[in-house]
């Protein structure tokens, strides 16, 4: 190789390494969204549990949802690390991070495809059916999720490891296992990401095409909730899925062409990261959930518990005469045999 070519060789390296800065700046995005997420899906299951019916099938979806916010949300402090400086949690948490990472992700598209199919069959096929039953198949719909999603994860993890490269320095990557694990693991990625793409976009737009003829303005109010909670999911997602797609098939011959993929990527990767503390906030659109909100911060169950603990006894008396007047009067009210 000639003195010509070292130099080359010299710049390419340097120029390539300049990108380190947007790692800093990757890390420091994490610690923000992590600290979002956590405080805003810890308030959501508070709500949830204090206010709100469980046994409602959105709830259901809802709660599920936030709780795979979470699980991905704890991986977030430790890429923040791996960016900040380098991969120093072991081969183990490398592993056990990029399940959590897949298996929060994953779980959520699956439970989002659920909610749709569920407004589909409400809205446009009008199966309310029993509810009972429905509740159920929201909850087995919800286990399912977790188990694709588990299995998803399982498989990734199985793929990465923590390796040291020529620097000494330690990452936790994928294992170079050839073309046969790329293919894998992109037609896993179009299976839970495309797939139920395709499928929340048939549905709704039969479910919006049925709204619009109808004047239930409560249905409405829904329909529209679930819709941004969907749509948030797929703009956040969207972008982050199809760079990595494209990766699959292009690969920059320079350091320039590196660069500028590099920074596409680390862009939708941080929006795509941002979606875990995006869910609190669309369900502000509901007027019940921001006054449960409100009287969450304010402590005002707890100070409406105080006063009725200040009234419970004449509150207790008060209703049970109330109750035997209304049994004295379905006495009275009894037809003569």
């Amino acid at each position: 190789m000639s003195d010509g070519d070292d130099n080359t060789s010299l710049d390419v390296v340097y120029y390539c390494d300049e990108m380190f800065g947007f790692e800093t700046i990757s890390g420091a995005f994490f610690i923000l969204i992590f600290i979002f997420s956590l405080t805003g899906n810890i308030l959501l299951l508070c709500v949830l549990f204090f206010y709100e019916n469980l046994r409602n099938v959105t709830n259901i979806f809802i709660l599920n949802l936030a709780f795979s916010d979470l699980v991905f949300t704890v991986t977030l402090p430790f890429w923040a690390t791996y960016h900040l400086h380098h991969w120093v949690f072991g081969d183990f948490f490398c592993k056990f991070m990029t399940a959590a990472y897949v298996a929060g992700s994953y779980c959520s598209i699956i439970l989002l495809t659920a909610m749709t199919v569920d407004r589909f069959i409400t809205v446009v096929l009008h199966w309310p059916g029993n509810p009972v039953r429905r509740q159920r198949c929201a909850m087995l719909s919800c286990a399912a999720a977790w188990l694709i999603s588990i299995a998803a994860s399982v498989s990734d993890a199985i793929k990465v490891g923590e390796e040291t490269d020529w620097n000494n320095v330690s990452r936790c990557e994928f294992s170079s296992g050839g073309s046969d694990v790329d293919l894998g693991y992109y037609l896993q990625m179009s299976l839970l990401f495309f797939l139920p793409f395709a499928i929340i976009v048939f549905c709704y737009s039969a479910i919006l095409k049925t709204v619009v003829q109808t004047s239930n303005r409560k249905s409405h109010h829904t329909v529209v909730v679930v819709l941004c909670i969907v749509a948030a999911f797929f703009i956040c997602w969207g972008p982050y899925n199809t760079i990595i797609f494209v990766q699959s098939l292009y690969k920059p011959e320079g350091c320039y062409e590196y660069d500028n993929l590099y920074i596409a990527y680390s862009i939708c990767r941080i929006l795509a990261f941002s979606h875990c503390c995006m869910n609190p906030l669309l369900y502000m659109l509901s007027k019940k959930l921001r006054g449960h909100f409100s009287q969450l911060l304010h402590c005002e169950n707890a100070r409406k518990k105080k006063r009725e603990r200040g009234t419970g006894p004449i509150t207790s008396v008060i209703q049970n005469v109330a109750f035997i007047a209304q049994n004295s009067a379905v006495v009275l009210d009894l037809p003569s045999q």
